[in-house]
């Protein structure tokens, strides 16, 4: 079984808008953005509203969490207000029966120096990893047994630092991987062997074609062995966002899945 999602497109202004593409593809769920401003903690914590509007669709939620979120900003005020934002965030998820966050790793400042840069959360690996230790403890927590997944996404090449960290969030059930096959082609496959040797792990997938250094490309206009990253997907029962820019970069991705008769549901 495969079930089949959309982003947050930018050309739909209203969640509604982004419901009756939904629906008129016939996908499973939305993953709303956190980046754009109607889909804040404290618009999402108005929980009644998305549930009457999934449950009067026949549709579900996950969430794409703010790609600036930095739990392991040395400001520790900051570190603490992202902290708890994904903590309200659970709140909502199991109110709201969303079954993912999904959420990148930030790569942390870091200092150029001749003939090198060197990343602040590798000079600082301890703070950095004390930081991760506190909001693991703190998710599992939160989670607290629900059918949660908080899972971190591939984007541009894993740092040495971040490897150790994902490591240490996957010791527990809470946390889990998203690959998405666009930024891994563009990085180079450089996340594959990692993301293959957790493949137990991984609960979503963001699904687009690439061609040399672009992604976000409509399926099947690009370089990417698609089926075969579908049937990795499908192996592992993962949801998969079918992660195009465009209304019509989606429009015609669905069409490319069902000329191959991968539709919802089933492959």
């Amino acid at each position: 079984m495969l079930e089949f999602g959309m982003p947050t497109l930018i050309e739909n202004c209203t969640l509604e808008e982004n419901v009756s593409l939904c629906r008129e593809l016939g996908l499973d769920f939305i993953e709303l953005n956190m980046n754009l401003p109607q889909y804040q903690i404290e618009q999402l914590e108005h929980a009644d509203y998305f549930e009457k509007i999934a449950s009067d669709n026949g549709i579900y939620f996950t969430v794409h969490l703010d790609e600036n979120l930095n739990i392991a900003d040395f400001n520790h005020g900051v570190a603490a207000a992202y902290t708890d934002t994904v903590l309200r965030l659970i709140d909502v998820a199991k109110k709201l029966h969303i079954p993912v966050l999904n959420m990148h790793m930030n790569h942390g400042v870091y200092f150029t120096l001749p003939g090198r840069k060197v990343h602040l959360f590798e000079q600082y690996r301890n703070e950095y990893e004390e930081a991760w230790r506190l909001f693991r403890e703190k998710c599992i927590e939160r989670v607290d047994g629900a059918p949660l997944k908080i899972c971190i996404e591939n984007t541009d090449g894993y740092r040495n630092y971040e490897v150790e960290a994902v490591r240490y969030l996957l010791e527990s059930d809470v946390f889990g991987l998203t690959w998405d096959i666009g930024h891994c082609h563009v990085a180079g496959n450089t996340d594959e062997p990692f993301l293959r040797e957790y493949e137990d792990k991984l609960a979503h997938f963001h699904i687009h074609d690439g061609m040399g250094s672009l992604d976000h490309m409509t399926l099947g206009s690009g370089q990417i062995d698609l089926r075969g990253r579908l049937e990795i997907a499908m192996h592992h029962k993962c949801r998969c966002v079918i992660e195009t820019k465009t209304v019509e970069a989606l429009r015609d991705s669905m069409r490319w899945l069902k000329e191959r008769r991968i539709n919802r549901g089933a492959y």
